[in-house]
């Protein structure tokens, strides 16, 4: 392989000068708008109401009960004492719960289907009626979930082996977005394969998710549909079945996640807002201002913007992270021209990239698929960024001819080593500025 070697300054510094600074106030604000749950006092273990941490024994209906009785209360705080405690079936949430896992603590999911009933969700950027996620609520305000303990979806046995099987209901879905199906007639469930999600809220407000340990999600680990006012802190992942994403944010505002140590099986994080038809139709509520700070990345990929991104993508910041192993990319952003919508205004600072195939990766054409909606991206600003190997391409950037990607500034970014430099495409205002792929060049040598 070849050692590619580049280093360019663009003379349109007054540009870079005007959108490169990382918007520390912008981030404020967000910061200041979310609200943390607030959980009244009311306390009960679901040790004292017959859960039993042996691992064997059916603690769902001890569950069940704390979260009625705390409901009778206007709410209050579920105690888990250290322990092994199986549910045949889902856990759902009512307002203002705090779910509290002690060190030792661990909930572990039963995976046969029949106990999981159907709810609304969403699978793949597509509303529809599926077996329940197995931490579920819905419309709901001042939830938590924290402690020491860990959460395991039991998926790799059971759960994963519909992955070979889902094909047929995924495109079924697709359809059904495409053809405007009515939610309601969006029925999926027996005789059907699509695996849920292991924590899921929607339209739901002021939630905190924190320092519990994911471990064996059978889909996606952690869904925020349509919620606001969301913190996301101190979370560990080990997530290893297909499609494991650590945190997914969909139709989401006002989001902050830090200080988590993903390592999973697919995207660390994936930020989304809908798929296709369905996806513009809710155009009116974009996943935006969200916050990622302070994160250790290892899987798939560290941060994704897309590919189901219909509804658009914006105000995102993502500073101070960095690989604790492989990633295949670092920041990707991912649309297709069966999409429509838009990412802009995404600033990411400070980020260390250890071994990845790409660097950072910008592209219109995810999958090659698609026609009639090309997405829009616009105004993407890397700043101090280290990378010491691309196996493949440093910066790869792929628009379209009929709506290029434009407005993409690049300010102090170091590749050590890449196969590729820089594969860009119908691109327009890529701004570069101390940017080396390689070894930096020295003074020119003299004529001998």
């Amino acid at each position: 392989m070849k050692k590619y070697l580049l280093f360019f300054v663009c003379i349109s510094l007054s540009g870079w000068a005007q959108n490169a600074a990382f918007p520390t106030e912008k981030v404020n604000t967000i910061l200041n708008r979310i609200i943390l749950p607030t959980i009244p006092a009311f306390t009960i273990k679901v040790t004292a109401l017959g859960a039993k941490g042996d691992s064997i024994s059916n603690a769902k209906p001890a569950f069940d009960k704390a979260m009625a009785l705390c409901k009778k209360k206007n709410g209050g705080t579920i105690l888990v004492p250290k322990g092994v405690y199986t549910l045949q079936g889902p856990l759902h949430f009512v307002s203002n719960i705090h779910l509290h896992l002690e060190d030792g603590a661990k909930i572990r999911f039963g995976s046969n289907p029949k106990d999981y009933p159907l709810v609304l969700t969403s699978w793949e950027g597509t509303m529809l009626y599926n077996y329940s996620p197995l931490i579920y609520g819905i419309g709901l305000e001042n939830i938590a979930i924290t402690g020491n303990g860990t959460i395991d979806g039991e998926a790799k046995n059971t759960w994963i082996k519909w992955k070979p099987l889902e094909k047929k209901d995924q495109l079924l879905s697709r359809d059904m977005n495409h053809q405007n199906v009515p939610i309601k007639e969006r029925i999926f469930g027996e005789g059907h394969y699509l695996r849920p999600q292991l924590i899921q809220f929607i339209d739901s407000k002021n939630i905190l998710i924190e320092n519990v340990q994911i471990e064996d999600s059978p889909f996606w680990c952690i869904h925020l549909l349509k919620s606001k006012s969301i913190t996301v802190r101190g979370l560990k992942y080990k997530a290893f079945n297909n499609n494991n994403d650590g945190i997914d944010p969909e139709y989401a505002s006002d989001v902050l996640i830090e200080n988590i140590s993903f390592d999973n099986a697919d995207d660390n994080i994936a930020i989304k807002s809908g798929r296709d038809h369905e996806g513009r139709a809710n155009s009116a509520t974009p996943s935006q201002n969200i916050v990622i700070r302070n994160c250790n990345f290892k899987g798939l990929h560290g941060v994704v913007l897309g590919s189901e991104m219909s509804a658009g993508i914006q105000n995102i910041y993502v500073e101070n992270c960095k690989t604790i192993g492989y990633l295949k990319r670092g920041i990707y952003l991912k649309t297709n021209a069966d999409r429509g919508g838009y990412i802009k205004d995404v600033f990411v600072n400070n980020l260390q990239l250890d071994e990845v195939e790409d660097a950072l990766h910008i592209t219109s054409n995810y999958h090659g698929e698609g026609s009639g909606y090309a997405s829009s991206i616009s105004n993407i600003n890397f700043s101090n960024i280290l990378c010491n190997k691309a196996t493949q391409t440093g910066i790869v950037i792929q628009g379209y001819p009929d709506l290029k990607i434009k407005d993409i500034f690049f300010n102090n970014i170091h590749i050590q080593w890449a196969k590729n430099g820089i594969s860009s495409q119908n691109a327009e205002n890529v701004v570069l500025n101390e940017v080396t792929i390689g070894e930096k060049a020295s003074i020119p040598t003299s004529v001998k």
